[in-house]
């Protein structure tokens, strides 16, 4: 029989207690003609999954069934946001109206997909982050409460038929655009948090995923500098005067922040998928490369267009 245990010879020392780490001891104990004997030796992580099951990929229905309460308010919030944006989709092929412009069905939808699928996989990519369970939980929710008040603020002015950002006409109108102005820098901190908790440890995870989630944060950073560009320019064309002009100056940028916004999902997710294929460690972390570049690739052509237009 075959245990896995701490670590033995391997180089970093980490081997034993990373239990997604590429190498790992184990202990053999087998009988010969003098009686039971026991030895440690390093196996490949694919012979130590086979031997112990607890080191097998993570099944999707165990993220919620050992989440913990933070993570399943996350989780469901998610959901709420998504199911809200599902729910304008709706509203929008009843009433109908522009698709583009300030004040549109559009940015319901879309904010509520994109606020509650990126919540969902901030919530999962960052168990795998080294990260303590208190602060982790702790951002999570101030998260989640800010996802929420984003979408809301953009919702209740679509349904107000005004603009929802850079809008300055009433006193009511003001409060809500800088409410989701603050909510947009209380974002830019938290993800940047979780951006440099990803860089200060080696994230765990199946082969692929340390990679996936280091460049998944990595590219999310060019989503906060775009959207940081974004309102700066709009606040500076609203405030000389030029209200038209600046919610029709975001328009260059969105591309890019779109792309390089969802790569933390992407990319660990791409990781995960080959965790269930049985391709050999180096296939999983050639292809994650390859996957890497193409995003890399996607980013400078949304960032050369932008440059272009803006």
């Amino acid at each position: 029989m075959i245990f896995s245990g701490p670590p033995s010879d391997a180089a970093d020392g980490t081997a034993g207690r990373d239990p997604y780490s590429p190498w790992r001891t184990a202990s053999v104990f087998g009988r010969t003609t003098s009686g039971r004997v026991r030895a440690r030796t390093l196996v490949p992580m694919e012979t130590a999954r086979a031997m112990d099951p607890a080191l097998a990929p993570r099944r999707t229905d165990a993220l919620w069934r050992t989440a913990r309460p933070a993570e399943r308010l996350c989780y469901a919030t998610g959901a709420a946001l998504m199911a809200s944006g599902l729910v304008h989709l709706a509203v929008f092929g009843v009433d109908g109206g522009p698709w583009n412009g300030p004040v549109s069905w559009r940015k319901p939808i879309t904010f509520g997909l994109s606020f509650g699928l990126t919540l969902i996989a901030l919530t999962w990519v960052t168990s795998y982050l080294q990260i303590g369970a208190r602060r982790r939980n702790a951002l999570l929710v101030v998260f989640a409460a800010d996802c929420v008040l984003e979408v809301g603020g953009i919702t209740l002015q679509a349904w107000r038929k005004v603009p929802s950002h850079l809008n300055m006409e009433s006193a009511f109108d003001t409060a809500v655009s800088l409410s989701l102005a603050v909510g947009g820098g209380i974002l830019v901190v938290l993800l940047t948090l979780f951006a440099v908790a990803a860089f200060r440890k080696r994230p765990s995870g199946p082969t692929g995923m340390p990679l996936a989630v280091r460049s998944g944060f990595a590219v999310l950073l060019v989503a906060l500098a775009s959207g940081a560009a974004m309102i700066a320019r709009g606040v500076t064309l609203t405030r000389t005067g030029h209200q038209e002009a600046a919610y029709h100056s975001t328009a260059a940028l969105k591309p890019l922040h779109g792309v390089s916004l969802h790569a933390v999902l992407v990319l660990p997710a791409l990781a995960w998928l080959m965790s269930r294929t049985t391709w050999t460690d180096r296939a999983k972390e050639s292809a994650m490369w390859i996957a890497v570049a193409a995003y890399g690739v996607a980013v400078l052509a949304a960032g050369a267009w932008a440059a272009v237009t803006y």
